[in-house]
């Protein structure tokens, strides 16, 4: 006797009934036959992680260059992360985890490389263009850069994964007026503000941005601090430090999880088109949003805005630009896949699209040789 759920049963037995499922799924824009064992939001994910633009997120700068030592997040790392806090928001919620991952995994794809540095400098060799957006740049990749498969350019994913995406690069208006983006949407967007709040933090404090009594300035840290220390007690200060960062984390996935279930109750959301048809259901506490938001301020006046990581934004912008520069003007450099870019879209993107593909290390090099 054949006991095997197919996906199909599995996500029925699972899933709540605002998740979304893959039969729901409105497909591809290149159709493609079905797998015996794997949804299509399994292969969304498995297609990302197994793509040369995934594999170079490990050379590219989270917030900390490759200069500053090898604790700290990069581009890989952080993405990890939030896709571990994402799966967890998502299996409290009974949402879809494989669409959630997916989601997760492509979301700083676009990045190029030394971060938002990179970024502000392509997008303004790009003004006239239509700019630079690591969001609308993921797209790009997935859509046609990434050349994998003989049936088609790009990845060819799931129409939810691209439009998810695509609200990530959207207005901050657009994104509030419905249809609302997935619950999985939402939840991936909250997960990666929750991660990059604290491993930012926690790098910061680890290359001696920020002391321990620097973070005491902030609510949310002394809170974070007075339930580690009501657990513990004689912590070592890197113990203190990461069982702090801990709490963080653990603290705002559990607000958020509460929260939302709460909100999926009032609203007595039982189906996906009720969800696109609400405001926005992922959210916190409001006392523990502003605390949050306090915090995110604290790290941009200190941290994202210190002397030394102004010194390196500027080294590696200018290195960039030199390149952007020289491609501009020796567009025969480029390899043939970008000359074909270059023909229909114009030179600049082609460069842009080239460059934002590079790591930081490539692109160094890339610059050094000249």
């Amino acid at each position: 006797m054949n006991c095997t759920l197919t996906p199909m049963d599995r996500e029925e037995l699972l899933l709540a009934p605002y998740a979304m499922r893959s039969q729901q799924s409105a497909g591809r824009q290149y159709p493609e036959s079905t797998h015996p064992y794997r949804t299509i939001f399994q292969r969304d994910r498995d297609r990302i992680t197994h793509c040369a633009a995934f594999r170079r997120l490990s050379q590219k700068t989270q917030v900390f260059t490759g200069d500053s030592g090898d604790y700290h997040r990069t581009r890989l790392t952080h993405t990890l992360e939030v896709a571990s806090i994402a799966r967890t928001i998502a299996r409290a919620l009974r949402l879809n985890e494989d669409l959630v991952e997916a989601l997760a995994l492509l979301h700083d794809i676009g990045h190029p490389p030394f971060g938002h540095a990179g970024e502000d400098l392509l997008d303004e060799r790009l003004a006239g263009e239509g700019g630079f957006n690591h969001n609308a740049q993921a797209l790009r990749i997935v859509k046609r850069i990434e050349q994998r498969y003989p049936n088609f350019p790009g990845l060819n994913l799931s129409q939810e994964v691209l439009s998810g995406q695509q609200r990530r690069g959207s207005s901050r208006k657009a994104i509030s007026e419905p249809p609302q983006p997935l619950l999985e949407v939402q939840i991936v967007d909250a997960a990666d503000s929750i991660a990059y709040d604290a491993h930012d933090a926690d790098d910061a404090l680890e290359l001696g941005l920020l002391t321990m009594n620097d973070m005491a300035e902030l609510e949310l840290w002394r809170e974070a601090t007075q339930v580690v220390e009501s657990r513990y007690s004689n912590l070592e200060p890197l113990q203190l430090r990461r069982a702090i960062i801990h709490q963080l984390i653990d603290q705002g996935v559990g607000m958020l999880i509460e929260t939302t279930l709460a909100r999926l109750e009032d609203w007595q959301i039982t189906s996906v088109e009720q969800v696109q048809a609400s405001p926005s259901l992922v959210t916190m506490p409001e006392e523990f949003a502003e605390r949050k938001l306090c915090m995110q301020q604290f790290l941009f006046s200190r941290v994202y805005r210190h002397p030394d990581l102004l010194r390196q934004r500027e080294l590696s912008t200018a290195e960039l630009g030199v390149l952007f520069d020289y491609y501009v003007d020796h567009g025969n450099e480029l390899p043939t896949f970008y000359q074909t870019i270059a023909e229909e879209e114009g030179l600049p993107r082609a460069v842009g699209d080239y460059l934002s593909t590079q790591t930081d290390r490539s692109a160094r090099e890339a610059y050094q040789s000249l």
